[in-house]
């Protein structure tokens, strides 16, 4: 049990309502800015018990903010906690956000959940948020909950705008016009999901490289041996080079048997 959880299970102040299982997941990814001079931002106020806990969690010399659109959760600040009331859907709000706080190096979106909300406040404060920084969007499982907009597969969930994100990040290979090099992709190192959240961690991303080391090699296979040296010149894999770059233009599933070169 880390300390997240047991300030949760022994919490007597504000109060806090979680998924068990998020403990885990949080202490995997904020541990490391525990007693550093760090900005959180969370969107979801509340009770403000979690804003208490962030404050328990990462000291004193961390600055918190909390966003919610109900007027009373401002009654939540205290010391190094502050209340900005306003809608996560609203752009010029969430723009004015940016403007108030310093860059933020953990940002939790626990807002409305709706796919909206989650969507909007992550196109909006993604850029705000440092190059070293985490973002975590939590109770993405509303992206299957049809009463907030969701369904599986449906087009216009945070889930499915999110999977773009694993292209992004993987840019750098791709060899179609369709995936180029982005701003995503040159500022993220990494992506988490787990049950119900995901993760993004920032780090400057340059294009990859590779090389390599050592001396002892393993002899290649001797290709005429095995009839294999003129497949690459005959006339059948030069058809399915072809069907292989029509279909990926369409993006057309690749089937084994039909497209492959073996």
């Amino acid at each position: 049990m880390n300390d997240l959880e047991i300030y949760f299970k022994n919490n007597t102040e504000r109060v806090i309502y979680k998924w068990a299982h998020y403990f885990d997941v949080y202490e995997r990814h904020f541990a490391k800015y525990r007693g550093k001079e760090i900005v959180i931002l969370e969107i979801g106020t509340l009770h403000g018990g979690s804003l208490q806990m962030w404050k328990s969690y990462f000291g004193d010399k961390a600055k918190i903010y909390g966003i919610d659109i109900n007027p009373n959760c401002k009654a939540v600040e205290e010391e190094n906690i502050k209340i900005l009331i306003g809608s996560q859907t609203d752009r010029n709000f969430l723009q004015t956000v940016k403007r108030e706080i310093p860059p933020i190096d953990i940002l939790i979106d626990d807002g409305g959940h709706t796919m909206l909300q989650q969507i909007i406040s992550y196109e909006e404060l993604f850029s705000h948020v440092k190059p070293d920084g985490v973002y975590l969007c939590e109770d993405i499982h509303t992206s299957y909950w049809l009463k907030y907009g969701g369904g599986h597969k449906r087009q216009g969930t945070f889930i499915e705008y999110s999977k773009n994100f694993i292209d992004q990040l993987n840019a750098y290979h791709s060899v179609e016009n369709s995936l180029k090099v982005n701003d995503f992709t040159r500022s993220v190192n990494s992506l988490h999901y787990y049950d119900s959240i995901v993760v993004i961690e920032k780090r400057p991303t340059p294009q990859p490289t590779s090389s390599k080391t050592g001396t002892i090699t393993t002899p290649f296979m001797n290709l005429e041996a095995h009839g294999l040296a003129k497949v690459k010149k005959n006339a059948n894999y030069r058809l399915k080079h072809i069907w292989n770059v029509t279909t990926a233009f369409f993006k057309l599933p690749f089937k084994k048997g039909s497209f492959d070169y073996s």
